[in-house]
């Protein structure tokens, strides 16, 4: 009878202290989620969520890298199961748009190098019709107007020129 009650008694220790070393090696969400929490403070716009040992990212990061270092981070804590990566990549901003180039624009830049040469002119450009004012003598107006044709303007209106 001795026997059997320390037979009965060993069993009933084997199994209790089984009972408190699995009960003890399985960590709880809530200290899994301190723990995700912190390693995520390095990928600023990702959270996590934790459900039975299961950690499930969102938000979004700039690069796939990114997204990778993340659930990297999330794995190397104790008592993840898994990780599910729902964190999208966000794709970088279209370059600024370079300014349009006009049919006005080239016009302006070859009238500018003709009208340098003629002091006493201004002239302007708008929708292909160059605008000219000032004053001038004949014969120079003449060759300056020979100039600004072969440019081939819609046209040369000449109605603001004072000519001497």
């Amino acid at each position: 009878m001795i026997m059997k009650l320390k037979h009965l008694t060993t069993v009933i220790l084997s199994v209790g202290l089984l009972f408190m070393i699995s009960c003890k090696s399985k960590p709880k969400d809530a200290d899994i989620q301190a723990a995700v929490t912190t390693a995520l403070q390095s990928s600023p716009g990702v959270t996590a969520d934790v459900k039975d040992g299961v950690v499930t990212l969102s938000g979004s990061v700039a690069s796939q890298s990114d997204k990778d270092a993340a659930e990297a981070a999330v794995k190397l804590n104790q008592g993840v199961k898994s990780v599910v990566n729902n964190v999208t990549v966000t794709p970088p901003p279209p370059p600024p748009a370079a300014p349009e180039v006009t049919a006005d624009d080239s016009l302006k830049t070859a009238v500018a190098g003709i009208v340098k040469d003629f002091p006493g002119i201004q002239a302007d450009v708008k929708d292909g019709v160059i605008t000219i004012t000032g004053e001038q003598k004949a014969d120079r107006w003449k060759k300056l107007k020979m100039a600004l044709d072969a440019l081939k303007p819609k046209k040369v209106d000449a109605s603001g020129l004072k000519v001497k």
